[in-house]
C-alpha cells in the first residue's frame, strides 16, 4: 500500500519570469477584436476546472446504497444520517454535506455526476496523470499542448467564438490551456498588486531591460484588475488555488473575465491540494474543506456569469481517483475511478450517470479501487460537441488524439 512518503510530488516553483512568459506573453487577447452578436444567439462557454492530486469520488458522491461501501471506506463514509449528513441525489448516490450549491443546482436540472470515471491511463504517477488528463493524449508524455487550447484553436475561422481566446488560471499556465490558440493568462498569488511599489519598481526595470516582458507584467496586471472588479487598485488576496477561499476568489475573477462582452469563452483554472493520504476526513476535514471551496467556485460562477450562465458548462476533473479502502492514516491513497462534477445552466441536469461496478473485492480494480466504467474523454468530447459543434474526426484526431474509438457522450447539455 502506498504510503504519504512513498506519493510525495515534487512542486515545481516556476521563476517570475517564466510564470509571466507563460502565462502572460499570450496576451494577444487583449488586442482582438469585438464581435456583435445578435441578441438571441446563444453565446456557449465551457470552464474546465481541474483538481490537482486526485480526488476520493466516494467520499464526494457516495454510494450510500451500496452495501459493501461502508466497510470499505471505514470513518470517512458518508451516511445519510448523524450530525453531518450526507445531501441525498437519488436512491442510491448522496452528495458530501460541504456541497449545498452543488446539491441546489442538481435538484434544480443545473448539475449532473458522472461516477466511476477515469482517462485511459491505469498507472498511479501525479505527473503522468496530470499529463494524460490534460494533453488528452491516450498516454503521458505529451507537454506541449493541451486539448482544450486543440479544441479552442480548432474552431472553424470566422466562428464568433473564436476571436475571443481562452483563459488559464493558475501558478502557471495549466497544460490543458498551452498551445497556438491566444491566451489570457492570469496568475493569482504570483503577479504583484498593481498599486504596489514592487510592481512599480518592476515595470521600470522590465522597461528599461525587457520590453517583452515588460508589456507581459502590464497585461497580467490589468486582468488581475479586472478580474478583482476594481479599475484602479486590487482586492486583498484570500488564499492560494489550495484553499476554500483562494478557490472561490480566483473563480469569482475569472467570471468576471468570461462575463465580458470580449472576453474568453473557454477556460481552465488548476486547484492544487486534492492528495489526501493523511487524515482526510469525509463529511468534516480537509476533504470537506477543499469541497467547500469547491463548491463556493461553482456558485461564484453562477453568481458571477449572470445572464450568460444559462449558456455555461463548468466541469471538475481530476488525474485519477483514491483506494476504495482508507488506509491506516484515515486517508485514501492513489486509485482509479472517481467522479466528474458537472454545473451549469447548459447542463442537462438532475442526474447521476453511472454504469455501476459494484464494490464487492472481487468487482474492484486490481482488487482496491472503483472499476471506471466511463471514458472521461467520452464525457469532455461531448461537452465540445454540444456546445461549440466540433466534429467526433476532430475530436477524436486532433483534440483527444488516437480516440476515434471513444464515442462522445449525448445528452449533456440541454
Amino acid at each position: 500500500m502506498e504510503t504519504a512518503s512513498d506519493t510525495l510530488c515534487e512542486r515545481p516553483h516556476p521563476s517570475r519570469r517564466a510564470v509571466l512568459l507563460g502565462s502572460g506573453a499570450l496576451f494577444a487577447w487583449a488586442y482582438l477584436p469585438r464581435f456583435a452578436r445578435a441578441a438571441e444567439a446563444r453565446d456557449p462557454r465551457l470552464v474546465v476546472l481541474v483538481l490537482r492530486g486526485a480526488l476520493d469520488g466516494l467520499s464526494t458522491v457516495a454510494p450510500v446504497g451500496d452495501p459493501d461501501y461502508h466497510g470499505l471506506h471505514g470513518d470517512i463514509a458518508l451516511a445519510l444520517d448523524g450530525p453531518h449528513p450526507a445531501l441525498p441525489l437519488d436512491g442510491f448516490f448522496a452528495l458530501n454535506p460541504a456541497m449545498p450549491t452543488f446539491a441546489r443546482l442538481f435538484q434544480a436540472r443545473q448539475a449532473l455526476v458522472v461516477h466511476a470515471a477515469a482517462t485511459g491511463y491505469r498507472e498511479r504517477s501525479h505527473f503522468d496523470g496530470q499529463d494524460v488528463l490534460e494533453s488528452g493524449f491516450p498516454g503521458p508524455g505529451h507537454t506541449a499542448t493541451g486539448w482544450l487550447n486543440r479544441a479552442l484553436a480548432d474552431l472553424p475561422a470566422g466562428e464568433r467564438i473564436a476571436p475571443h481566446g481562452g483563459l488559464a488560471v493558475g501558478p502557471s499556465t495549466p497544460l490543458v490551456m498551452r498551445g497556438a490558440a491566444p491566451v489570457l493568462g492570469w496568475a493569482p498569488q504570483v503577479l504583484p498588486d498593481a498599486g504596489d511599489d514592487l510592481a512599480a519598481r518592476l515595470l521600470d526595470l522590465y522597461d528599461h531591460r525587457d520590453p517583452a516582458l515588460a508589456i507581459a507584467l502590464r497585461r497580467g496586471l490589468e486582468a488581475e484588475r479586472l478580474a478583482a472588479g476594481d479599475g484602479m487598485g486590487m482586492t486583498k488576496r484570500k488564499g492560494g488555488l489550495d484553499s476554500a477561499a483562494g478557490m472561490r476568489q480566483a473563480a469569482e475573477g475569472a467570471a468576471r473575465l468570461i462575463a465580458a462582452e470580449d472576453g474568453p469563452r473557454l477556460a481552465a483554472l488548476a486547484f492544487d491540494g486534492w492528495d489526501t493520504h493523511v487524515n482526510e476526513g469525509g463529511a468534516t476535514g480537509r476533504l470537506a474543506m477543499l469541497l467547500g471551496g469547491l463548491d463556493g467556485a461553482f456558485a461564484a460562477f453562477e453568481s458571477g456569469l449572470g445572464q450568460y450562465w444559462k449558456d455555461t458548462v463548468v466541469v471538475a476533473v481530476t488525474e485519477f481517483g483514491r483506494t476504495a479502502r482508507i488506509n491506516g492514516t484515515e486517508g485514501t491513497d492513489h486509485g482509479t475511478g472517481t467522479v466528474m462534477l458537472l454545473a451549469g445552466g447548459a447542463v442537462k441536469g438532475g442526474r447521476v450517470v453511472a454504469d455501476w461496478p459494484g464494490l464487492k473485492l472481487a468487482q474492484l480494480h486490481e482488487g482496491r479501487d472503483l472499476r471506471p466504467t466511463t471514458d472521461v474523454r467520452s464525457v469532455l468530447k461531448g461537452l465540445l460537441a454540444d456546445q461549440f459543434g466540433l466534429s467526433p474526426m476532430a475530436l477524436g484526431s486532433t483534440i483527444f488524439p488516437d480516440s476515434l474509438s471513444v464515442r462522445p457522450m449525448a445528452g449533456l447539455v440541454a
